[in-house]
């Protein structure tokens, strides 16, 4: 199992080209692939806030879904974007009214591929994966040991959003307890969600959402090599959405 791990996207696709040609993909006919067949993952949160949040999605549902080149779980925007697409009432904050705005620029008939092909692609993804004979589990916001391969609703919560406490920052974002710090189980967990300005490495997880489209980077793991591979990002630095751990 050779994988190459992407972190938060949040649709910025300049950066995902350029990452993924660092790894060694070769991109044809609008999709990324490795001469050595290696495959990519994804920690989800493809959508919301970058620019190309509705072309993203498209390549990563054509290298999951038609080519099977790819692996894929999703992350609170991608839940998000999904109960949009479903007709369900959700509100247009936090990055989604980006992803909305793109998709009612559309024409109709496009709308309608778009819509399912996001639906199909969410629907036939795990709430987190389980991959070489579970040494590897992706999940968006981590998970803890004991939820591994379970899939009830407080996991779901978990992975979509971390170890909230039900309390709120002063922004409105969740309060959320620092998981990987207590971690001590046998499979690598490689996560994102949370952005940090440089990779982190704690107790056998691997959080690698660097904030691409806040302005820092967008990186990848290579699995099993653990080599991590990172390019700059195009978009303004926001430093303030970074979290700093103590």
């Amino acid at each position: 199992m050779k994988i190459d791990i992407i972190g938060d996207i949040h649709g910025c696709l300049p950066e995902f080209e350029a990452l993924t040609k660092k790894l060694g993909y070769q991109w044809s006919d609008g999709i990324p692939s490795h001469p050595e067949n290696r495959l990519l993952g994804f920690v989800g949160d493809l959508t919301d806030r970058g620019p190309s949040s509705l072309k993203v999605a498209e390549i990563v549902w054509r290298l999951v879904i038609e080519q099977k080149k790819a692996f894929y779980t999703p992350g609170n925007h991608c839940n998000k974007l999904y109960r949009y697409f479903l007709g369900n009432k959700v509100q247009e904050t936090h990055g989604l009214e980006t992803t909305v705005a793109e998709f009612k620029s559309l024409p109709r008939k496009e709308q309608q591929t778009t819509k399912r092909k996001f639906i199909e692609l969410y629907e036939k993804s795990p709430l987190h994966l389980i991959v070489d004979q579970d040494k590897l589990v992706i999940a968006h916001a981590g998970i803890k040991e004991e939820f591994i391969g379970k899939t009830n609703s407080k996991v779901k919560t978990f992975v979509l959003y971390g170890d909230i406490t039900g309390e709120k920052n002063p922004d409105g974002s969740p309060v959320r307890r620092d998981w990987a710090k207590q971690y001590a189980g046998k499979p690598l967990i490689v996560y994102g969600h949370t952005p940090v300005r440089e990779p982190r490495v704690i107790n056998n997880t691997y959080n690698i959402d660097t904030g691409a489209v806040f302005g820092g980077k967008l990186t990848a793991l290579r699995y099993p090599e653990l080599e991590i591979v990172s390019v700059d990002s195009t978009m303004p630095y926001i430093g303030e959405k970074f979290k700093d751990f103590a």
